[in-house]
């Protein structure tokens, strides 16, 4: 079902990711369309397991691209990506969930394209529908469903195959603040649980500080990456991190990186 999510595309772990336990490593990447247009520019960035990295950059920077390059859906025009695409997962900002088939159906649909037998991919998606919260909701059709709950049943399907790797697109950026902020619960509750390798992109510094171990900052075009911050915070977090001074000290120095598209200079709890 091309375009819904990205799961087990061709591709396994170079050396260079078994001995240095990275899970996904971008070395000198540039992409370089045929018209010209430059999209990035010497990409350098690593993500180890139980690492969730949030990218951040203006409009049109290539955040998108970097995880279109990571999944095998471009390639890039010079450099070299690693990453075990057996075991990848993504998570589009638009569900895309197929309107004729309910919650379970759609949630199944990833382990259905491998191959699995009926009943193993029922439970599967049983316990992927439990993870996310949406018992209850398994016989309901999208359309039934609010923004928030359709953005779980994507989370839920790409969970079903048990990825080591997880590629977000901004999942969360249509859908209410208040919404967001449990989404964003959810989402960290299952990173603490399956302690996944992640990429998050966003355009919510917000966001990117509170989800992430990590926040790269992206130039505008061509992307570059211009500055990268560790988030001093420890996990699991709650919102009243949110008014703790290394949050905001770290929130502050991403959003005047992007302002000045350089490093921020300042203390980077």
């Amino acid at each position: 079902m091309a375009g819904v999510l990205v799961h087990g595309v061709t591709g396994a772990p170079t050396g260079r990711l078994q001995e240095k336990r990275v899970a996904l490593a971008f070395d000198a990447v540039s992409l370089v369309y045929p018209d010209g247009t430059a999209a990035l520019s010497g990409i350098d960035l690593e993500v180890r397991p139980g690492e969730l990295v949030a990218v951040v950059g203006p409009s049109g920077c290539g955040k998108s691209t970097l995880l279109r390059l990571a999944s095998g859906l471009l390639e890039p025009s010079s450099g070299r990506i690693s990453v075990d695409r057996e075991h990848l997962g993504y998570v589009f900002q638009d569900p895309t969930l197929l309107p004729w088939r309910t919650v379970a159906g759609n949630v199944e649909l990833l382990a259905e394209l491998h191959g699995i037998g009926k009943r193993e991919r029922r439970e599967l998606a049983r316990a992927a529908i439990s993870l996310v919260g949406l018992e209850g909701f398994e016989q309901h059709h999208p359309a039934r469903l609010s923004g928030g709950m359709r953005m779980r049943a994507s989370l839920a399907r790409s969970l079903t195959l048990d990825p080591k790797v997880f590629l977000f697109d901004e999942p969360f950026g249509a859908v209410d603040e208040m919404t967001r902020e449990r989404l964003n619960d959810e989402l960290l509750r299952l990173f603490m649980e399956r302690r996944f390798a992640g990429v998050f992109v966003t355009h919510s510094v917000q966001e990117a500080v509170f989800l992430s171990t990590k926040v790269v900052v992206m130039s505008s075009r061509p992307g570059r990456i211009v500055a990268s911050f560790d988030v001093p915070l420890p996990l699991p977090r709650d919102h009243e991190v949110r008014y703790q001074r290394e949050f905001t000290e770290t929130a502050h120095m991403v959003s005047a990186t992007l302002r000045t598209g350089q490093p921020a200079q300042g203390k980077a709890w």
